[in-house]
């Protein structure tokens, strides 16, 4: 393939630009090369700046859900643009998008709506420390939950492609009100528990971790989480920027019956465009601001063009629960394309190939992968039209907008890719 004109662009963009990109990830530094910078996508497609075409398992990072440009989607959002792009005032919409968001996450019994994950995820904790009165935060090695100070500390994603020190630029004082303990270890947890009773605000955790490569709970392990927290009046907060409404209709929460105290949603409620959302118990909620105490504001939360792209989405899902058999069908078709020799972790249209043999349950487990491997998989995909995610610490997802013949292709291209990279 030519890459000559994305190569041009990232030259440029690297005079302007801290690292020539606007999210770490994007410059393939897990993976070497040149990034092909996108011009437009279209269903389960991509195309760059030098023409070539891709079959898309990014989704931009996992919102498509139903995949680039979607009819009812643009529809939505063509009509939001008929009555303005920003107002810093309420609107209907926003009370519509809520009634929703509680209606398919009851545990959501109140919602306020933000501009991004790590907005969402940084408010949580916020209103989790100021309900509860503590300050310790419990999170998971390897799980990623925005660039917030205090959770900074073993994020797993594009930190630990990278190979950063945890937390520069984050005061110690931040740092040392998070305790971080191993990925489906309930021993790690309740040893824990036992040093600080009663100080731990919240625990924070990926219900299914995406940002260490696919990682699914072991079981008992989130039915574990639940019991302790409630023991100890700690809130339980579940992360499901990546896995809301992507694993199921209620997201993990739904999946695997767990009912948290707080849940932090991401993009996907906006279609894709930039919007976020957390909530929880209305009691613990009614403490936001100006309902309360605790305060957290922002001009562009509740944007009329987000919300509306985010409620034909989640209408779309409401009105075709049968995608979800979809995903599975699909995801499983990718899944069984791996030799022997390749850890395949799959929940529902999330994905990771693990270059190892071993199982992979942690982040620490994730860490032994053959990232070498990898990235000769990696680039051979690439060649073959298969856009994945240019990490191995990082998920892939699939969308409706995958057809039979995208999934043939893929399985096909990934074989011989597999070939390559054990070469």
């Amino acid at each position: 393939m030519n890459f000559s004109k994305s190569q041009q662009l990232f030259d440029r963009a690297r005079g302007v630009i801290p690292g020539g990109v606007n999210s770490p990830v994007r410059a393939w530094r897990g993976v070497g090369g040149t990034p092909p910078f996108i011009a437009r996508g279209q269903g389960s497609h991509i195309f760059d700046a030098d023409g070539n075409e891709y079959i898309d398992y990014i989704g931009s990072w996992g919102p498509l859900l139903l995949g680039h440009r979607h009819p009812q989607i643009l529809a939505a959002i063509e009509e939001a643009l008929t009555r303005g792009t920003s107002f810093g005032a309420p609107t209907e919409q926003e009370i519509d998008l809520a009634e929703t968001i509680r209606a398919m996450v009851p545990s959501m019994e109140m919602v306020r709506l933000v501009n991004s994950g790590t907005e969402a995820t940084m408010s949580a904790l916020r209103v989790a420390r100021g309900f509860t009165g503590r300050d310790i935060t419990i999170k998971f090695e390897g799980c990623y939950h925005g660039h917030v100070d205090s959770l900074l500390v073993k994020a797993g994603s594009g930190v630990a492609t990278l190979g950063l020190p945890d937390s520069p630029g984050v005061p110690k004082g931040f740092s040392d009100t998070t305790i971080t303990v191993p990925y489906n270890n309930t021993v790690a947890v309740a040893e824990a528990f036992a040093t600080h009773k009663g100080k731990i605000a919240a625990v924070i955790v990926e219900p299914v971790c995406g940002n260490m490569g696919c990682i699914p709970p072991a079981p008992g392990f989130l039915e574990s989480l639940r019991t302790i927290t409630t023991a100890d009046d700690t809130l339980l907060i579940f992360d499901e920027v990546m896995t809301g409404f992507r694993v199921a209709p209620g997201g993990a929460q739904e999946l695997y019956g767990i009912k948290p105290d707080m849940t932090t949603l991401g993009k996907v409620i906006g279609g894709g465009l930039p919007i976020a959302a957390y909530g929880g118990r209305e009691e613990i909620m009614a403490h936001v601001a100006p309902s309360g105490p605790i305060y957290q504001a922002g001009t562009l939360s509740g944007n009329p063009l987000a919300v509306s792209a985010g409620l034909a989405m989640l209408r779309y899902i409401q009105t075709h629960p049968e995608i979800y058999q979809g995903f599975d069908e699909a995801t499983e078709a990718l899944a069984a394309s791996a030799p022997r020799g390749i850890t395949v972790n799959r929940v529902g249209s999330m994905m990771t190939w693990f270059f190892t043999p071993a199982s992979v349950v942690d982040y620490d487990t994730a860490k032994h992968s053959e990232t070498s491997r990898f990235k000769r998989f990696f680039h051979a995909m690439i060649e073959r039209g298969i856009y994945l995610p240019p990490s191995q610490f990082e998920a892939l997802f699939v969308s409706t907008a995958h057809t039979t013949e995208d999934l043939a292709r893929t399985v096909s291209a990934a074989k011989e890719s597999f070939e390559i990279a054990n070469g």
